[in-house]
């Protein structure tokens, strides 16, 4: 038996009606979870390997809720709390037991591998926008997950990571953050609470959107990131940067993400021309070290006052 979609009535192409012994019997329907149509408008299973601009997709999404894990963890730890690179460490053990247990429960179940569905359009992450009404009277439901698994594992991933959450953070941070107030101490778990909700409707809503942009949001957030806070550390020069080693793990940390989103927005399809990119990712620092001392705003301001 197999199920053959109806171009005619199902413009989306996720609908179908079953065939048995080459007759078509009952009516247009959707096509199972995990199969989509091919060019001859036949439902078919979904086995191929996610391509490894997926996989990056996949990665940015499941980097976010760490990010800005670690970002609130620092932000209300305090200067002097010891706590924080505690709950760091327990933020990326966390997203590491989601991820690694998502995969273990997506189909094929057990297995790390995953299979997934090809993404041909935006349309394929919004099926439910195409339901089509062959005689303008009825609609058909054709709506499916026709980027098997993209959409849904990471609103699996971003439940799990809530819930190891929940169940490890609030301990640990009772034990070891001695040095902050009985409410502040908290409040890092408090943002996860808010931002997880936001994460998940942004997945839902824009989760076609961010497939296509998400190298360019990397590349964008991570210079202009990098550039507050080195504005806000006040580094001016190698000797500042240098200074402290806090410094460089975030200065690594952008690097890290600059090459993330050149090699997502490249995807490495020509190796020859597409890995010497790599050598523009100290570049933004680098001429941040180099012209900030010519921007200086005392310094604009000083030259202004003296009449230069």
């Amino acid at each position: 038996m197999a199920i053959v979609a109806m171009s005619s009535t199902c413009p989306g192409l996720y609908c179908g009606r079953t065939t048995i012994n080459d007759s078509v019997e009952g009516e247009c329907g959707v096509c199972p979870r995990g199969q989509r149509t091919n060019f001859e408008k036949i439902c078919e299973e979904c086995s191929r390997s996610p391509e490894l601009y997926d996989w990056l997709y996949l990665g940015f999404m499941a980097m976010l809720p760490l990010v800005l894990h670690w970002f609130f963890i620092e932000w209300y730890s305090g200067k002097k709390s010891s706590s924080a690179l505690f709950q760091h460490i327990t933020a990326l053990f966390e997203c590491t037991a989601a991820a690694t247990v998502t995969l273990l429960l997506n189909d094929p179940v057990g297995s790390l591998y995953i299979r997934s569905c090809e993404v041909k359009m935006l349309s394929d992450w919004y099926t439910m926008l195409y339901n089509p009404s062959p005689d303008y009277v009825t609609t058909l439901h054709c709506t499916q997950e026709a980027v098997f698994p993209l959409y849904t594992i990471v609103l699996i991933y971003y439940a799990f990571c809530l819930v190891f959450m929940m169940l490890l953070r609030p301990l640990l941070v009772k034990k070891i953050a001695c040095g902050l107030g009985k409410t502040d101490r908290f409040k890092s778990i408090y943002a996860a609470l808010y931002f997880f909700p936001i994460l998940t409707v942004l997945q839902a809503v824009g989760g076609g959107l961010l497939y296509y942009a998400f190298p360019y949001i990397t590349l964008v957030l991570s210079l202009v990131t990098l550039a507050v806070y080195m504005s806000a550390s006040e580094i001016q020069s190698f000797k500042n940067l240098v200074a402290k080693k806090k410094r460089l793990v975030v200065l690594f940390s952008h690097w890290l993400l600059h090459a993330y989103g050149i090699i997502s927005i490249s995807r490495l399809d020509k190796l020859g021309q597409d890995l010497p990119l790599l050598a523009l990712v100290p570049g933004p620092a680098l001429f941040y070290l180099l012209t900030a001392r010519f921007t200086e705003p005392n310094r604009i301001l000083s030259e202004g006052g003296n009449g230069h």
